[in-house]
């Protein structure tokens, strides 16, 4: 494995200066992207219902549930809008809320997370810790995500801490949509945001996880390439599974303060430069990081972009 190459010789001063440049115009863009797709998949079941357009707009919500938690979580870097305060508002009101995510609670959280990356003291290390797993363990998870198991026992966590005070915005939230979707004269459309955070979610999230740092080379390591890695995920899966970027997840463990939005050309300046040679924390696509994360399953060596 070549060590030679570091960070600083991959890539300019100069250009991470542009990298790290803020851009009101794409963060709204990413913004009301997120929201359009939650607001289309409600539309397409209640003008067309039937089983496939319901079934469809709840897996696109599961989708969005995870795109609004990391939009919560650029904001929590404040690597999204150029005002903090509009990051602030965005990030706790319109992308924390309707999950429950206190932005505060979970930039305290999450920054220990970038801080221990690659020692034991990495509070994340408990959703990955085990992988690469047999194929009946990865199953068996997949099974408890997609029957409900895990999202009944998260939502269930909820109500028992949930208090007036502090999680009214989630409150809030449900009474908006519940207001709106019995306004348009469908209340039974409220219950696909619950399907879809029930039983899609949870197993979008775990696939979100073993991308990151499942399949990492060695979890042990303070180098981002051998504790965290990245998905070259096609146009379906960044709208289903990976949104806003968030398959760039060793590029976001380099500099945290980059934008997602401009994850995707850090990937492709280092990738020209070799920074990735020699190194397995690049996957193709999440068929990939599953059968990376089953024992057994050489991982092998994947050309980055």
């Amino acid at each position: 494995m070549s060590t030679t190459m570091k960070l600083s010789e991959a890539v300019t001063k100069e250009e991470l200066r542009e990298l790290r440049k803020k851009s009101d115009l794409r963060a709204f863009a990413t913004l009301s992207w997120n929201w359009s797709l939650i607001i289309a998949a409600f539309a397409i079941a209640i003008i067309w219902p039937n089983p496939l357009t319901i079934l469809a707009g709840i897996i696109i919500l599961g989708g969005r549930q995870l795109g609004l938690g990391i939009i919560n979580h650029d904001c929590a870097h404040h690597a999204f809008f150029k005002s903090a305060k509009v990051d602030e508002f965005v990030g706790h009101y319109l992308a924390g809320a309707p999950m429950n995510i206190s932005l505060p609670a979970y930039r305290a959280y999450h920054l220990k997370h970038h801080k221990y990356a690659g020692t034991p003291d990495d509070p994340d290390i408990i959703f990955v810790k085990n992988y690469p797993v047999s194929k009946d363990s990865l199953r068996r998870k997949f099974i408890r995500d997609l029957t409900g198991q895990t999202g009944f026992r998260d939502t269930l966590r909820k109500i028992r801490d949930f208090r007036l005070s502090r999680n009214w915005p989630w409150l809030t939230f449900h009474i908006l949509l519940l207001g709106t979707l019995t306004a348009a004269g469908a209340p039974w459309a409220y219950l696909m945001w619950w399907a879809a955070e029930l039983f899609v979610y949870p197993a979008i999230v775990r696939l979100r996880q073993i991308g990151e740092h499942g399949t990492a080379a060695d979890r042990s390591q303070l180098d981002p390439r051998l504790n965290t890695g990245t998905t070259i995920a096609p146009f379906w899966q960044r709208v289903l599974i990976a949104p806003n970027d968030v398959n760039y997840h060793l590029e976001h463990h380099m500099f945290a303060s980059i934008p997602p939005y401009r994850l995707k050309r850090l990937h492709q300046l280092l990738s020209s430069r070799g920074y990735y040679d020699g190194y397995q924390c690049i996957s193709r696509g999440y068929g990939q990081v599953l059968s990376r994360a089953v024992r057994g399953d050489e991982p092998g060596m994947v050309p980055a972009e």
